[in-house]
């Protein structure tokens, strides 16, 4: 029984570095973004056929997306928050001073 429990521990230890390993990729495969993005196959073969991801197809077949492109994708349509919308605010009443 505790040779088991050994057994799971390294299997788990194994996967986590795997895991590990993949997210210090420069270039991932379908499977790897996958797991990175934490997004369905089916999600992911749906945003790439319809051009809304970055990725490369250097034989037309095979898609590869970049680490880089990916966090990009993912951060981007950024919401401003509310603190900010009144910082701005107040700065532009500064700046343009109303005159009467």
């Amino acid at each position: 029984m505790e040779q088991n429990k050994i057994i799971e521990k390294l299997e788990s230890i194994e996967k986590l570095l795997h895991e590990q390993n993949v997210m210090k990729k420069e270039v991932m495969t379908v499977e790897e973004a996958i797991k990175y993005l934490g997004i369905s196959l089916s999600q992911i073969y749906k945003l790439t056929s319809t051009r809304s991801i970055p990725c490369y197809k250097p034989t037309g077949r095979k898609v590869y997306f970049k680490k880089d492109e990916l966090d990009a994708w993912r951060l981007r349509n950024r919401h401003v928050s509310l603190d900010e919308i009144e910082k701005e605010a107040e700065d532009y009443i500064l700046r343009n001073p109303r005159r009467f």
